[in-house]
């Protein structure tokens, strides 16, 4: 049964991936055409909530919002766990009020089309280039003062193991949201993992369904004035793992 579902696994993420390309080959003129004038650029969160949309459509995944506490007004910094590609994939549809980017891992920008859409559309992270530590601060500065919110994951990957057991937290989105005086919004996905693996697991978990999201309050800036980097970056894992420990309960005990 276990090679069964595998193979059922690697047949659903080649799907997903079929869909993903058409999408993003059909989208790919008109991006290039909002690109071209800066002032366009926000047309492009529409159509990537579209294309959000399209990907649970197609691809046969709905979503519940478990809890769903009021957003701050924009911007702000949006923190999440990070078990699947479709925490990204879902984000557009899920949070379509504020436009946002993505500050990632600059590896994304060796993959054709996707590259293009991440360049001029987020933000790329260059962790081994010490020379360009900075750039992704200061474009993350500028995309705040144009109004734009900003999605980190502050586990900075997809933990290889235990899912959806987290791994520690990074400084870099709450010291962001701190420094630049925005609110801090913190979502938790519970069960993407399940539904769509890590594609370099080749015979790991894929399967339609419903992807379980948790928008939880978010932290103001007058609370965020009042702590500690440190003591920003355990509350804010508290309150993301929380869920996990609730539908993982197994999880909690091994914490002990």
């Amino acid at each position: 049964m276990r090679k069964f579902l595998g193979v059922f696994g690697l047949l659903w993420k080649l799907y997903i991936a079929t869909i993903f390309v058409i999408i993003a080959v059909i989208f790919y003129p008109f991006f290039l055409v909002l690109i071209m004038n800066p002032k366009w650029k926000k047309f492009s969160f529409k159509l990537f909530t579209l294309w959000s949309w399209l990907m649970r459509i197609f691809c046969f995944y709905g979503v519940r919002v478990m809890e769903k506490a009021p957003l701050p007004k924009g911007p702000y910094i949006i923190v999440a766990n990070h078990t699947s590609y479709l925490d990204i994939f879902l984000m557009h549809s899920i949070l379509p009020k504020y436009p946002f980017v993505f500050l990632g891992k600059s590896e994304i920008l060796k993959y054709p089309i996707l590259g293009t859409y991440f360049k001029n559309l987020n933000i790329p992270v260059y962790r081994k280039d010490k020379s360009k530590a900075g750039q992704a601060y200061s474009l993350a500065n500028k995309a705040v003062a144009d109004g734009w919110s900003i999605v980190i994951f502050p586990e900075g990957t997809i933990p290889d193991h235990q899912c959806p057991k987290m791994i520690p937290f990074k400084d870099g989105a709450f010291k962001m949201a701190k420094t630049m005086g925005i609110p801090l919004l913190p979502l938790t996905f519970t069960n993407n993992y399940k539904l769509f693996s890590d594609p370099t697991e080749i015979l790991g978990p894929a399967q339609p369904g419903i992807s379980r999201v948790y928008i939880h309050p978010y932290f103001t800036v007058e609370e965020l004035n009042k702590m500690e980097i440190s003591e920003i970056r355990e509350a804010c894992f508290n309150r993301i793992n929380a869920p996990i420990l609730k539908e993982y309960p197994h999880l909690m005990e091994e914490n002990k």
